[in-house]
C-alpha cells in the first residue's frame, strides 16, 4: 500500500461500485465545494487494473473523484492497494453507507453479491452492524419485480407496509399490476394503490387455537413478516380457508359441555339462539357456551343462558286451580297514550304557566338527571353523568316531590351541572364556543395555571417563544432550546398564559355561531322576547298552578 499522486480523469469507476443510484445533487454539490475549499483530506482507494493495462481502478471514492474532478483539481493524492479477494465487494459497501446512505435498492443488490461471493448473512449483519433481521428484511427486495425495483432505484420507495404486501405477492401478480399502476415518465408512483392490489388476507399463527400438527394436517405453511415488531409471533398465512378449516376442527374437538358452535353476523356478534340471554357475570353450571370465529378468525366464546319453561295457562299446578290472568286497568297502549299527553300537557305548562326564576333553575338541574339525557362530560369523574348530577336534583325535592330548597342547595346545584356539562376539552366532551363563552363571562383566565413549563413551551415554534419574550427581560437565543430554557427559568417567579389559551371566542367565530343559530320569528308564536302573555278565558288559571311551584315562589 501507498500513495501516488494521479489526475482525476485517469482514474476508472469500478463496474462492481455498491452505489448504482445517484447520490443526491445537494450531497454532490456540499462535497465539491468542500474539496475546492479545503482539498481532498482522505483520499480515495484505487488498485491496479487486473489485466495488465497500466491503469487504476477506483475501489472506494467514486464521488471523491467526481467532485475533484468539478473542482478543477489537476492531481489528487489516492492510495494504490491490492485488489480484496471478493473485489472490493464489502468495503465498496462499507465505504458508500459511511459517506451518504445507500439508497435500499442498492443496498440489497450489494447484499446479493456479498452472498453470491460466499458472504452469510450473519457476516453481512456482523460487518455492517446491521441486525440479521434487516438483512432478511432487505433480501426481500430479490421478490420484487425488476422494473419496480428500477423505479424504487430511482428514490420513488413504497413505505415498508407496502413493500412488505408488494414482496408477498408472486411476480406474475406483480407484473399484471405494474402494468395497470406503472407511472408516466418523471412521475412518482402510487404505491398505495399498486399495494391495494397485490393485498390479501393474512390469518396469523398467534390468532390459531390449533396445534402444529393440525396446522400440518391442513397443510398451513407459515411465512415470517419480517417488516413486523421483532417482539412479536409475526408468522402468518393467506390460505385463510384451510386457516378456518384447522380453527372449526378444533372447536368442535374442545367443544364444552353444554356447548354449541355458532356463526357471527354482520357486527361480528355471535348468533344466539333466540330468547337467549347473554351472561356477563359469573356463569351457573345450567348456563350455555357458544364458540364462534370473529372477524379475525380468532375463537372466541360467550356464556348465554335460557329462560325458565312458562307453566302452561289454564292448567292447574300442584293440584290447584289456576286463578285466570286479570286484566290490567289500563294496556300498554294507553300506558303509551298517557305518556303522549303528559308529555303535551307538560311543555305546554312550561311554556305559558307563569314560573319563578329559581324554580326554572331547579327545574333545569332536575331535567338534567332524567334518564333520556346523555352527557359527555370533562370534568374527569367516574361514572355517568346522571349518577353526578342525580344528588343535587334530589336535594331540591321534598318527600311529596314538590320543590324545597335554600339559594346555597340551588347555587351549589346549578354550579355542579355547568361543571358537569361545560368543557373545553379536545376530545368527545368539547362544549365548543359555548364553554368558551361560559369561562369569558364567569372571568375564567384569572384561573389558567402558570404555563411557563417546560412541558408547554415545548409546544411552541420559534416565533411563538420569541413572542413570549416580549415584555419579560428575556432575549432570543440563537438556539430555540436556549431561549426555551431561559423563558422556564424567567417564569418560575411570574404567570405567564399563552394568548391562544384565553377564554374570550374569536369575534368572527362569534358572529358566525350567532348567525347560524338566529332565531327565525313565527307569527303564531309568543312574542320574540319570550315573555308570557296574561292568561286569557281557556288558559292556565295561575291559582291552578302546582302547590309545588307556589311554595317554590314564596
Amino acid at each position: 500500500m501507498h500513495i501516488i499522486k494521479i489526475d482525476p480523469r485517469a482514474l476508472k469507476d469500478n463496474p462492481d461500485d455498491a452505489r448504482k443510484s445517484k447520490s443526491t445533487p445537494q450531497g454532490d454539490a456540499l462535497l465539491a465545494a468542500t474539496i475546492k475549499a479545503v482539498g481532498i483530506i482522505q483520499p480515495p482507494v484505487v488498485s491496479p487494473e487486473a489485466d495488465g493495462g497500466n491503469g487504476f481502478i477506483i475501489q472506494a471514492g467514486h464521488r471523491r473523484t467526481r467532485g475533484a474532478i468539478a473542482a478543477e483539481l489537476e492531481e489528487i493524492e489516492v492510495i494504490v492497494t491490492d485488489p480484496a479477494d471478493d473485489g472490493g465487494a464489502m468495503r465498496s459497501m462499507v465505504e458508500n453507507i459511511a459517506r451518504e446512505p445507500l439508497n435500499p435498492v442498492d443496498q440489497w443488490r450489494a447484499i446479493e453479491r456479498l452472498v453470491a461471493l460466499g458472504w452469510t448473512e450473519e457476516g453481512i449483519a456482523a460487518a455492517l452492524s446491521l441486525s440479521v433481521r434487516q438483512i432478511k428484511k432487505l433480501r426481500l427486495l430479490a421478490n420484487v419485480l425488476p422494473a419496480m425495483l428500477d423505479q424504487m432505484a430511482r428514490g420513488d420507495m413504497p413505505d415498508e407496509r407496502q413493500l412488505r404486501t408488494i414482496a408477498a405477492a408472486s411476480i406474475a401478480e406483480q407484473k399484471e399490476v405494474w402494468k395497470a399502476h406503472k407511472p408516466k415518465k418523471n412521475e412518482t408512483t402510487t404505491w398505495w394503490s399498486v399495494a391495494n392490489g397485490l393485498s390479501k388476507t393474512r390469518m396469523y399463527a398467534r390468532d390459531a387455537s390449533f396445534d402444529d400438527e393440525l396446522a400440518q394436517a391442513y397443510g398451513i405453511a407459515w411465512v415470517e413478516d419480517l417488516f413486523a415488531p421483532a417482539d412479536e409471533d409475526s408468522r402468518y398465512t393467506t390460505d385463510v380457508e384451510a386457516f378456518l378449516g384447522a380453527q372449526q376442527e378444533w372447536m368442535t374437538n374442545n367443544l364444552p359441555k353444554n356447548g354449541m358452535i355458532t356463526e357471527s353476523n354482520n357486527w361480528g356478534q355471535p348468533e344466539l339462539p333466540k330468547k337467549a340471554e347473554r351472561v356477563y357475570g359469573k356463569p351457573k353450571k345450567s348456563d350455555h357456551t357458544a364458540m364462534y370465529l370473529d372477524r379475525e378468525g380468532k375463537v372466541q366464546s360467550v356464556v348465554y343462558r335460557m329462560p325458565e319453561p312458562k307453566a302452561a295457562k289454564g292448567k292447574a299446578s300442584d293440584g290447584g286451580a289456576v286463578a285466570p290472568a286479570q286484566r290490567p286497568d289500563v294496556t300498554q297502549k294507553g300506558q303509551d297514550m298517557i305518556g303522549d299527553f303528559r308529555t303535551d300537557a307538560l311543555h305546554e305548562a312550561l311554556q305559558r304557566a307563569p314560573i319563578e326564576d329559581d324554580t326554572l333553575m331547579a327545574l333545569l338541574v332536575i331535567a338534567f338527571a332524567g334518564q333520556n339525557v346523555r352527557v359527555d362530560s370533562g370534568s374527569g369523574n367516574t361514572g355517568s353523568f346522571r349518577s353526578q348530577i342525580a344528588p343535587h336534583a334530589a336535594m331540591l325535592v321534598d318527600e311529596t316531590g314538590n320543590l324545597a330548597f335554600d339559594q346555597d342547595t340551588l347555587r351549589v346545584a346549578v354550579r355542579s351541572v355547568l361543571i358537569e356539562v361545560l368543557s373545553c376539552r379536545r376530545n368527545m366532551s368539547n362544549s365548543g364556543i359555548v364553554s368558551r363563552i361560559a369561562g369569558s363571562v364567569v372571568g375564567a383566565d384569572s384561573f389558567l395555571p402558570n404555563m411557563g413549563t417546560e412541558e408547554f413551551l415545548l409546544c411552541l415554534s420559534r416565533q411563538a417563544l420569541e413572542a413570549a419574550c416580549t415584555d419579560t427581560s428575556v432575549l432570543p437565543r440563537n438556539k430555540v432550546r436556549d431561549t426555551r430554557a431561559a423563558l422556564v427559568e424567567h417564569f418560575q417567579e411570574e404567570r405567564f398564559v399563552h394568548g391562544s389559551a384565553l377564554f374570550a371566542p374569536d369575534a368572527n367565530e362569534l358572529a358566525d355561531w350567532k348567525a347560524h343559530n338566529e332565531i327565525v320569528e313565527d307569527e303564531d308564536a309568543g312574542d320574540p322576547d319570550g315573555s308570557v302573555e296574561d292568561p286569557e278565558e281557556g288558559d292556565i288559571d295561575p291559582d291552578a298552578v302546582s302547590e309545588g311551584f307556589r311554595e317554590a315562589a314564596e
